[in-house]
């Protein structure tokens, strides 16, 4: 009888055993990976956030560029420039501009056939790209804030230092001024940008500027409200989004401190909007 009530015992515990194995196991795979990122620290790349049929992930398996440099010579910083075409001249090193970068990005995302380039941003208006050193670039009467940088050419931006300049410049004689600190942290738009067609709106990828600040899950973050869901990015990467419906899409995004605040700046709350179509 001692021996049956054992192997009865013993039976049992096994089962229980078992079934808060299985329980584990169920409450590990259905754990978002934000809910892992809160008590593992940063979201790991590649970890997918899902919302709302939305799905959106970091990747940082671009070929880097360490040694490559940047510097606008032209117009100068605090200088004063007319209005109207105003010549832009860089100093570039280390970085081939028309090359086409050599990844499986540019398989998955949209790519430039002119390859490699520069990215000019005014006011944190959309971006101009550029493919030579040297052009030409209305500027309307007003002080303005310029931020250039490297992009790869599949419009992945290049995010160490020295591969971007930032400045701001005078157009004739403005009556206000602009109220920024460059000196502070400040977020510029990127990507997406413009239309996206067939294939290339399958993996739409969004890319952001930082200056003077990172990204963590005790600092800064930045706030991505894509269609009305929103994400928080606690890293300095680009994203791709994939499951975003056909049609026009907007995207907000918000350089917010650790309680959600957004931080004080001009730029560091911004709407766009851009479209993707099926292919024809």
């Amino acid at each position: 009888m001692k021996k049956t009530y054992l192997l009865l015992a013993s039976a049992l515990m096994l089962g229980f055993s078992a079934c808060d194995t299985a329980r584990q196991t169920q409450e590990a795979e259905t754990q978002t990976p934000a809910e892992t990122a809160m008590s593992e620290g940063p979201t790991p790349v590649g970890a997918v956030m899902s919302k709302n049929g939305l799905r959106v992930y970091a990747f940082d398996n671009s070929q880097k560029y360490p040694e490559s440099q940047l510097r606008l010579n032209t117009p100068p910083a605090g200088g004063v420039v007319e209005p109207g075409p105003v010549p832009f001249d860089y100093t570039l090193s280390n970085y081939q501009l028309t090359r086409m970068t050599p990844h499986s990005n540019a398989e998955h995302i949209a790519n430039s056939h002119q390859g490699q380039h520069i990215h000019n941003i005014v006011d944190n208006q959309p971006y101009t790209a550029h493919y030579e050193t040297e052009f030409t670039k209305d500027l309307e009467e007003g002080e303005h804030v310029i931020l250039s940088f490297l992009s790869r050419s599949y419009h992945e931006s290049l995010k160490h230092k020295g591969a971007y300049d930032l400045r701001k410049v005078t157009a004739g004689r403005p009556t206000q001024t602009l109220d920024i600190d460059l000196d502070a942290p400040n977020m510029f738009y990127s990507r997406p940008k413009g239309e996206y067609v067939g294939k290339e709106a399958e993996k739409v990828m969004l890319d952001f500027y930082l200056v003077n600040t990172d990204l963590s899950t005790t600092g800064n973050k930045v706030r991505a409200t894509i269609n009305g869901s929103e994400f928080m990015l606690d890293r300095w990467m680009p994203y791709i989004m994939e499951g975003l419906p056909m049609g026009e899409n907007t995207i907000k995004l918000e350089l917010v401190d650790n309680n959600g605040n957004v931080l004080p700046g001009p730029y560091n709350s911004v709407t766009r909007t851009f479209t993707l179509k099926p292919a024809a």
